[in-house]
């Protein structure tokens, strides 16, 4: 696999280091990257962070809006603005700063949470409150999937 996937959980020290995941670093690694590039979550308590990938994919949402207009400039500031590039030290850990900490409601655990092309870091609680949202999203979303597809008959399936 060549993105980020899995879960993992990490202990936060008394001066905010956390470990990155090996599988995570190695990812970066592939990417050319010797750090991580984050920035508050525009819509969870949760920081977005990954490489090389995720700038790009930035880039690409970027130039769906005319440069200069209002809706450029307000994601721009949102995705650059308050980014930071976090330097992954010899030992494989981050710094994570205050600022991002308090977004996330992280005291003294971190959950790395692999999303493909980035990741998101969240306090274990609240992603494991997000999860179980999300699951059931999931299940209300895949009760349609197929209804609506030509080749698929429906045999089998329930109202």
């Amino acid at each position: 696999m060549d993105g980020f996937v899995a879960t993992f959980t990490n202990r936060l020290d008394q001066k905010g280091r956390v470990s990155v995941p090996a599988p995570f670093r190695s990812v970066l690694a592939r990417e050319g990257q010797d750090g991580l590039y984050c920035y508050p979550a525009l819509d969870q308590p949760a920081v977005d962070g990954g490489g090389q990938r995720l700038q790009e994919a930035i880039a690409s949402r970027l130039s769906a809006f005319e440069t200069f207009s209002e809706e450029h400039e307000i994601l721009s500031t949102a995705f650059y603005g308050e980014s930071r590039v976090l330097k992954i030290d010899q030992d494989g850990r981050i710094v994570l700063p205050e600022e991002f900490r308090a977004h996330a409601g992280i005291a003294d655990a971190v959950a790395f949470v692999g999303q493909g092309y980035k990741f998101q870091i969240w306090a274990p609680e609240r992603f494991e409150a997000r999860q179980k949202e999300a699951r059931a999203h999931l299940r209300s979303v895949t009760r349609g999937l197929g209804r609506n597809n030509p080749g698929h008959s429906g045999a089998g399936e329930q109202a």
